[in-house]
Protein backbone atom coordinates (compact mmCIF):
# COMPACT_ATOMS: atom_id res chain seq x y z
CA UNK A 1 0.00 0.00 0.00
CA UNK A 2 1.04 3.69 -0.64
CA UNK A 3 2.69 5.21 2.21
CA UNK A 4 3.49 2.31 4.29
CA UNK A 5 7.00 0.86 4.26
CA UNK A 6 6.59 -2.50 6.30
CA UNK A 7 4.37 -4.55 5.76
CA UNK A 8 4.63 -5.93 9.48
CA UNK A 9 2.71 -2.89 10.62
CA UNK A 10 -0.42 -3.69 8.41
CA UNK A 11 -0.34 -6.90 10.12
CA UNK A 12 -0.25 -5.81 13.42
CA UNK A 13 -3.00 -3.17 12.90
CA UNK A 14 -5.10 -6.03 11.46
CA UNK A 15 -4.38 -8.05 14.36
CA UNK A 16 -5.87 -5.35 16.56
CA UNK A 17 -8.51 -4.39 14.09
CA UNK A 18 -9.73 -7.87 14.40
CA UNK A 19 -9.13 -8.53 18.45
CA UNK A 20 -10.78 -5.41 19.30
CA UNK A 21 -7.80 -4.98 21.90
CA UNK A 22 -3.91 -3.98 22.01
CA UNK A 23 -3.76 -6.98 24.95
CA UNK A 24 -5.13 -9.50 22.46
CA UNK A 25 -3.65 -8.80 19.32
CA UNK A 26 -0.35 -8.90 21.38
CA UNK A 27 -1.14 -12.49 22.70
CA UNK A 28 -2.23 -13.24 18.98
CA UNK A 29 1.25 -12.27 17.51
CA UNK A 30 3.43 -13.08 20.82
CA UNK A 31 4.80 -9.69 20.73
CA UNK A 32 4.39 -7.40 23.68
CA UNK A 33 1.78 -4.83 24.33
CA UNK A 34 4.18 -1.97 23.55
CA UNK A 35 5.44 -3.13 20.56
CA UNK A 36 1.80 -3.45 19.31
CA UNK A 37 1.11 0.36 20.25
CA UNK A 38 3.89 1.93 18.92
CA UNK A 39 3.54 -0.29 15.28
CA UNK A 40 -0.26 1.00 15.73
CA UNK A 41 1.21 4.58 16.16
CA UNK A 42 3.58 4.27 13.34
CA UNK A 43 1.30 2.88 11.42
CA UNK A 44 -0.98 6.33 12.00
CA UNK A 45 1.92 8.61 11.64
CA UNK A 46 2.68 7.05 7.83
CA UNK A 47 -0.90 7.33 7.06
CA UNK A 48 -1.56 10.15 8.57
CA UNK A 49 -5.01 9.14 10.14
CA UNK A 50 -6.36 8.10 13.34
CA UNK A 51 -6.83 3.99 13.34
CA UNK A 52 -8.93 3.35 17.08
CA UNK A 53 -10.29 5.02 19.64
CA UNK A 54 -9.31 3.42 23.02
CA UNK A 55 -12.23 2.34 25.27
CA UNK A 56 -12.08 1.23 28.34
CA UNK A 57 -11.70 -2.11 27.45
CA UNK A 58 -10.06 -2.46 24.14
CA UNK A 59 -10.12 -0.58 21.24
CA UNK A 60 -13.06 0.62 18.33
CA UNK A 61 -11.89 1.52 14.97
CA UNK A 62 -12.24 4.54 13.54
CA UNK A 63 -13.99 4.86 9.67
CA UNK A 64 -10.89 4.61 8.50
CA UNK A 65 -9.90 1.68 9.53
CA UNK A 66 -12.76 -0.50 8.73
CA UNK A 67 -11.92 0.82 5.01
CA UNK A 68 -8.32 -0.29 5.75
CA UNK A 69 -9.44 -3.68 7.01
CA UNK A 70 -11.01 -4.14 3.63
CA UNK A 71 -8.66 -3.31 1.54
CA UNK A 72 -5.68 -5.27 3.53
CA UNK A 73 -7.19 -8.48 5.25
CA UNK A 74 -7.93 -10.34 1.99
CA UNK A 75 -4.18 -9.59 0.98
CA UNK A 76 -2.61 -10.74 3.96
CA UNK A 77 -3.93 -13.48 4.63
CA UNK A 78 -3.17 -14.66 1.45
CA UNK A 79 0.58 -13.84 2.27
CA UNK A 80 0.38 -15.45 5.57
CA UNK A 81 -1.00 -18.68 4.05
CA UNK A 82 1.71 -18.17 1.53
CA UNK A 83 4.56 -18.03 4.16
CA UNK A 84 3.92 -21.73 5.65
CA UNK A 85 2.19 -23.35 2.65
CA UNK A 86 4.51 -26.15 2.82
CA UNK A 87 3.38 -26.82 6.32
CA UNK A 88 0.01 -25.73 6.18
CA UNK A 89 -0.11 -28.67 2.91
CA UNK A 90 1.71 -31.35 5.14
CA UNK A 91 -0.22 -31.18 8.74
CA UNK A 92 -3.57 -32.20 9.82
CA UNK A 93 -6.73 -31.01 9.82
CA UNK A 94 -7.14 -29.44 13.60
CA UNK A 95 -11.67 -29.30 14.40
CA UNK A 96 -13.14 -28.54 17.47
CA UNK A 97 -16.51 -28.71 19.52
CA UNK A 98 -19.06 -30.22 21.86
CA UNK A 99 -18.36 -33.66 22.26
CA UNK A 100 -21.76 -34.86 21.76
CA UNK A 101 -22.56 -33.16 18.41
CA UNK A 102 -18.87 -34.17 17.08
CA UNK A 103 -19.06 -37.75 18.16
CA UNK A 104 -22.60 -38.62 17.13
CA UNK A 105 -23.20 -36.34 13.58
CA UNK A 106 -19.64 -34.94 12.77
CA UNK A 107 -17.26 -37.97 12.80
CA UNK A 108 -19.66 -39.95 10.42
CA UNK A 109 -19.65 -37.29 8.06
CA UNK A 110 -16.03 -36.98 7.92
CA UNK A 111 -15.49 -40.59 6.96
CA UNK A 112 -15.20 -39.97 2.88
CA UNK A 113 -12.11 -37.48 3.53
CA UNK A 114 -10.92 -40.09 5.94
CA UNK A 115 -10.81 -42.33 3.59
CA UNK A 116 -9.46 -40.13 0.52
CA UNK A 117 -6.18 -40.04 3.20
CA UNK A 118 -6.82 -36.65 5.15
CA UNK A 119 -5.69 -36.61 9.03
CA UNK A 120 -7.98 -34.83 11.04
CA UNK A 121 -7.12 -34.16 14.72
CA UNK A 122 -10.61 -33.57 16.87
CA UNK A 123 -10.86 -32.01 20.33
CA UNK A 124 -13.79 -31.70 21.63
CA UNK A 125 -14.87 -28.95 24.35
CA UNK A 126 -16.99 -25.90 25.58
CA UNK A 127 -17.27 -23.14 23.35
CA UNK A 128 -15.17 -20.64 25.44
CA UNK A 129 -12.47 -22.32 26.21
CA UNK A 130 -12.19 -23.54 22.41
CA UNK A 131 -12.83 -20.05 20.93
CA UNK A 132 -9.96 -18.89 22.88
CA UNK A 133 -7.56 -21.82 22.26
CA UNK A 134 -8.78 -21.04 17.64
CA UNK A 135 -7.49 -17.48 18.79
CA UNK A 136 -3.56 -18.67 19.48
CA UNK A 137 -4.15 -21.18 16.79
CA UNK A 138 -4.55 -24.54 18.71
CA UNK A 139 -7.45 -25.21 16.23
CA UNK A 140 -8.57 -24.50 12.28
CA UNK A 141 -12.13 -25.13 12.79
CA UNK A 142 -14.61 -24.70 15.53
CA UNK A 143 -18.39 -25.44 15.85
CA UNK A 144 -19.37 -22.92 17.86
CA UNK A 145 -22.55 -22.95 20.55
CA UNK A 146 -22.67 -19.15 19.99
CA UNK A 147 -22.01 -16.42 17.82
CA UNK A 148 -18.33 -15.15 18.24
CA UNK A 149 -18.27 -11.56 19.37
CA UNK A 150 -14.45 -11.32 18.35
CA UNK A 151 -13.41 -9.87 14.53
CA UNK A 152 -10.96 -12.12 14.87
CA UNK A 153 -12.70 -14.79 13.57
CA UNK A 154 -15.00 -15.38 10.44
CA UNK A 155 -18.15 -17.94 11.22
CA UNK A 156 -21.08 -18.57 9.04
CA UNK A 157 -24.30 -20.49 10.87
CA UNK A 158 -23.58 -24.04 10.76
CA UNK A 159 -26.67 -25.82 12.23
CA UNK A 160 -30.23 -25.10 14.21
CA UNK A 161 -30.83 -27.54 17.47
CA UNK A 162 -34.10 -27.78 18.27
CA UNK A 163 -34.43 -28.62 22.42
CA UNK A 164 -36.81 -30.60 23.88
CA UNK A 165 -38.17 -31.33 27.59
CA UNK A 166 -38.10 -35.47 28.32
CA UNK A 167 -38.18 -37.75 31.15
CA UNK A 168 -38.63 -41.29 31.26
CA UNK A 169 -42.67 -42.27 30.82
CA UNK A 170 -43.20 -42.83 35.01
CA UNK A 171 -42.41 -39.11 35.38
CA UNK A 172 -44.98 -38.05 32.94
CA UNK A 173 -47.51 -37.69 35.33
CA UNK A 174 -46.36 -34.98 36.99
CA UNK A 175 -46.74 -32.53 34.35
CA UNK A 176 -48.13 -29.88 34.28
CA UNK A 177 -48.12 -30.31 38.05
CA UNK A 178 -46.81 -27.48 39.93
CA UNK A 179 -44.23 -29.38 41.71
CA UNK A 180 -42.50 -30.05 38.18
CA UNK A 181 -39.42 -27.96 38.56
CA UNK A 182 -38.66 -29.94 42.20
CA UNK A 183 -38.58 -32.87 40.27
CA UNK A 184 -35.12 -34.57 39.73
CA UNK A 185 -33.38 -32.22 37.16
CA UNK A 186 -30.44 -33.75 34.95
CA UNK A 187 -27.83 -31.24 33.76
CA UNK A 188 -24.51 -31.04 31.99
CA UNK A 189 -23.31 -27.89 33.97
CA UNK A 190 -24.52 -26.53 36.93
CA UNK A 191 -25.25 -23.03 35.59
CA UNK A 192 -28.20 -25.14 33.61
CA UNK A 193 -27.36 -23.72 30.49
CA UNK A 194 -29.87 -25.72 27.96
CA UNK A 195 -32.74 -25.85 30.16
CA UNK A 196 -32.36 -22.13 31.68
CA UNK A 197 -32.82 -20.95 27.78
CA UNK A 198 -35.60 -23.93 27.11
CA UNK A 199 -37.51 -22.12 30.10
CA UNK A 200 -36.88 -18.42 29.30
CA UNK A 201 -38.83 -19.16 25.57
CA UNK A 202 -41.17 -22.08 26.36
CA UNK A 203 -42.93 -20.89 29.51
CA UNK A 204 -41.33 -16.66 29.63
CA UNK A 205 -39.39 -17.18 33.28
CA UNK A 206 -36.92 -17.97 34.62
CA UNK A 207 -36.02 -21.52 35.95
CA UNK A 208 -35.30 -21.96 39.53
CA UNK A 209 -33.84 -25.45 40.07
CA UNK A 210 -31.05 -27.16 41.75
CA UNK A 211 -29.43 -30.45 39.46
CA UNK A 212 -29.42 -33.48 40.91
CA UNK A 213 -26.97 -34.77 38.60
CA UNK A 214 -24.39 -32.82 36.57
CA UNK A 215 -22.30 -34.76 33.87
CA UNK A 216 -20.34 -32.98 31.78
CA UNK A 217 -21.48 -34.96 28.67
CA UNK A 218 -24.97 -34.86 26.99
CA UNK A 219 -24.90 -38.46 26.33
CA UNK A 220 -24.63 -39.19 30.07
CA UNK A 221 -27.29 -36.88 30.27
CA UNK A 222 -29.30 -39.02 27.94
CA UNK A 223 -28.85 -42.43 29.38
CA UNK A 224 -29.44 -41.52 32.96
CA UNK A 225 -32.99 -39.67 31.98
CA UNK A 226 -33.73 -42.84 30.02
CA UNK A 227 -32.79 -44.43 33.30
CA UNK A 228 -35.68 -42.67 35.21
CA UNK A 229 -33.21 -40.35 37.08
CA UNK A 230 -35.27 -37.31 36.29
CA UNK A 231 -36.17 -34.79 33.28
CA UNK A 232 -34.18 -33.29 30.80
CA UNK A 233 -33.45 -30.69 28.09
CA UNK A 234 -31.55 -32.21 25.61
CA UNK A 235 -31.05 -31.60 21.41
CA UNK A 236 -33.87 -33.30 19.58
CA UNK A 237 -31.45 -34.84 17.49
CA UNK A 238 -29.57 -36.18 20.15
CA UNK A 239 -33.00 -38.42 21.60
CA UNK A 240 -35.18 -38.77 18.58
CA UNK A 241 -34.95 -42.70 18.83
CA UNK A 242 -35.81 -42.69 22.52
CA UNK A 243 -38.91 -40.40 21.68
CA UNK A 244 -39.89 -42.16 19.12
CA UNK A 245 -39.70 -46.01 21.27
CA UNK A 246 -41.50 -44.34 23.83
CA UNK A 247 -38.24 -44.84 26.03
CA UNK A 248 -38.69 -40.81 27.01
CA UNK A 249 -41.80 -38.92 26.34
CA UNK A 250 -41.80 -35.03 25.67
CA UNK A 251 -43.30 -33.24 28.72
CA UNK A 252 -43.55 -29.90 26.88
CA UNK A 253 -44.58 -28.83 23.76
CA UNK A 254 -44.03 -25.36 23.11
CA UNK A 255 -45.95 -23.91 20.04
CA UNK A 256 -42.52 -22.60 19.07
CA UNK A 257 -39.91 -24.82 19.71
CA UNK A 258 -36.75 -23.37 21.64
CA UNK A 259 -33.86 -23.67 19.69
CA UNK A 260 -30.31 -22.56 19.49
CA UNK A 261 -27.96 -21.77 15.92
CA UNK A 262 -24.42 -23.46 16.07
CA UNK A 263 -21.75 -21.81 14.07
CA UNK A 264 -19.01 -23.21 12.09
CA UNK A 265 -15.73 -20.87 13.04
CA UNK A 266 -12.62 -20.85 11.32
CA UNK A 267 -9.45 -19.01 12.23
CA UNK A 268 -8.42 -15.84 9.78
CA UNK A 269 -5.72 -17.49 7.64
CA UNK A 270 -6.67 -20.88 6.76
CA UNK A 271 -9.00 -20.72 3.78
CA UNK A 272 -5.40 -21.21 1.37
CA UNK A 273 -5.51 -24.76 2.90
CA UNK A 274 -7.37 -27.09 0.91
CA UNK A 275 -7.89 -29.56 3.64
CA UNK A 276 -9.23 -26.82 6.10
CA UNK A 277 -11.66 -25.96 3.09
CA UNK A 278 -12.56 -29.88 2.26
CA UNK A 279 -13.70 -30.19 5.97
CA UNK A 280 -15.51 -27.01 5.95
CA UNK A 281 -17.16 -27.27 3.17
CA UNK A 282 -18.08 -30.65 3.62
CA UNK A 283 -19.68 -30.02 6.89
CA UNK A 284 -21.59 -27.32 6.29
CA UNK A 285 -23.28 -29.74 3.49
CA UNK A 286 -23.68 -32.39 5.44
CA UNK A 287 -25.56 -29.96 8.01
CA UNK A 288 -27.93 -29.38 5.37
CA UNK A 289 -29.43 -32.79 6.10
CA UNK A 290 -29.06 -32.65 9.75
Amino acid sequence: MAGVSDLNLLRTFLAVYRAGSITEAAKLLAISQPTVTAQVRALEQQLGEDLFVRLPRGVEPTPFAHGLAVRVAAPLDALSALDDAAAVSARPVRLAGPAELLCLRVAPALAPLILEGMEIRVTMGLTDALLEELRTGQHDLVISTQRPRSRAFSSVPFMVEEFVLVAAPQWAWQVPSPAFEDMPLITYADHLPIARRYWRSAFGKQLNARPAMTIPDLRGVLSATVAGAGWSVLPRFMCAEELATGRLVELHKPAEPPTNTGYLVQRPGTDADPGVRKVRDLLLDAARGW
